[in-house]
């Protein structure tokens, strides 16, 4: 997954998804039980609903979810 901050991250991520009130998302991933976020690159938007945020969430941990590459 290539990120804004460090590049390319591989192995054990885990996904959160951020809403703000003007619904503008963020996607990050971290390190399995790291401390540091890093946002997806392309991984800012704003939805036209707030519940397009939980399609959204499920869509990207699939993407995340590919144990062949």
């Amino acid at each position: 997954m290539w990120t804004e901050e460090v590049g390319v991250v591989t192995g054990q991520l885990t996904l959160r998804t951020e809403l703000s009130d003007d619904l503008s998302l963020t996607l990050r991933v971290q390190y399995k039980d790291a401390d540091e976020w890093y946002v997806i690159r392309g991984g800012r938007v704003r939805l036209g609903d707030a519940d397009d945020l939980e399609p959204v969430h499920r869509l990207m941990l699939g993407v995340l979810d590919r144990p062949e590459g």
